[in-house]
């Protein structure tokens, strides 16, 4: 078995209307799926991904706005930083001029140890990263045309996530001896001691940036804060497959959740992190034409019959 590389990430956002503006109409994603918070049918559930969400494309949001008085703490036990990639240093330019003329301010282009980088957050400060993948790494989705954004210098989908903790080994045995992951690179940055860990196909797509930093500290969720990171496996016998490796490691672990859009199973690692596994398919055509992905509330068949009631209580977002 062998995990396929990072499959989305959930975090949290206030203003479902403003979230979709940001991610759509300045990051150029496609809001692939407006659904629910199966949890939490109270919540909208908007999914962002490439022209078809592909597995490892997808940002995800719970709209939960009783936090607006709260916002995220950062710290340990927490993503800290999500990674999105594009192609190429004429990507990069691009993505500085265009948050230019957005407003949204960054730290401009940057020299990481791995790859090239522009820092910077959204409107409810969620920490971004937009990075030059080179063309390696994980095979990329195609990016969405319908947001004005040329294809070509799009958003791919996730790069990388960091995971900030206060002592890395912990989380460095769940990521290397129980889901398959490997060390490919250590090094300081900003006072914390990093190492990146990749899986699978490696490199872009694939990787997590384990950030140690002892005197963090805990973390708190709030709006601007990720909620879990999720990574991919191709099929359900896989999937059940490691939900009993998971188990077998002595890691408390759920019972295989049917999404409808794929399987999860969650499992929260030693560091504090919620990590999710879910299944690359069958994917957000299974209920909408891919042409028309995301214009209407998609919800799964068993609440199909409280839509009235569910509709109801959401605001509006268009």
């Amino acid at each position: 078995m062998e995990l396929g590389g990072l499959h989305h990430v959930t975090a949290v956002t206030t203003q479902a209307k403003e979230n979709v503006a940001f991610y759509t109409k300045i990051l150029g994603m496609r809001l692939v799926k407006k659904t629910v918070n199966q949890d939490d049918v109270s919540a909208y559930h908007l999914f962002y991904g490439d022209e078809l969400g592909n597995p490892g494309t997808e940002v995800t949001f719970f709209d939960w706005p009783h936090l607006r008085v709260a916002p995220n703490h950062p710290g340990s036990g927490e993503v800290s930083t999500t990674e999105l990639r594009v192609r190429g240093d004429e990507a990069l330019e691009y993505w500085t001029d265009r948050l230019n003329e957005s407003g949204v301010s960054h730290g401009g282009i940057e020299e990481g140890e791995r790859r090239r980088y522009i820092a910077f957050t959204d409107p409810e400060g969620q920490r971004l990263r937009i990075s030059d993948d080179a063309g390696a790494g994980v095979a990329s989705g195609t990016p969405w045309d319908g947001n004005g954004v040329p294809v070509e210098l799009g958003v791919r989908g996730l790069g990388a996530v960091d995971v900030t903790v206060r002592e890395a080994a912990p989380t460095a045995w769940v990521l290397t001896e129980i889901l398959g992951f490997r060390a490919v690179a250590e090094y300081e940055e900003n006072g914390g001691r990093v190492t990146v860990y990749d899986v699978g196909p490696g490199g872009p797509g694939s990787e997590v940036r384990l950030i140690e930093r002892p005197d963090a500290p805990t973390a708190h969720l709030g709006r601007g804060g990720v909620h879990h990171v999720a990574f991919r496996v191709p099929d359900d016998e896989q999937h059940g497959e490691w939900r009993e490796k998971i188990r077998s490691m002595g890691i408390g672990v759920t019972p295989r959740i049917d999404r409808y859009y794929f399987r999860a199973i969650y499992f929260r690692e030693p560091g504090g992190v919620l990590f999710e596994l879910s299944t690359d398919g069958p994917g957000f055509a299974t209920d909408e034409d891919a042409a028309h992905l995301g214009e209407r509330l998609s919800l799964p068949p068993f609440l199909e019959d409280r839509r009235e009631e569910i509709e109801g209580r959401l605001a509006p977002i268009g």
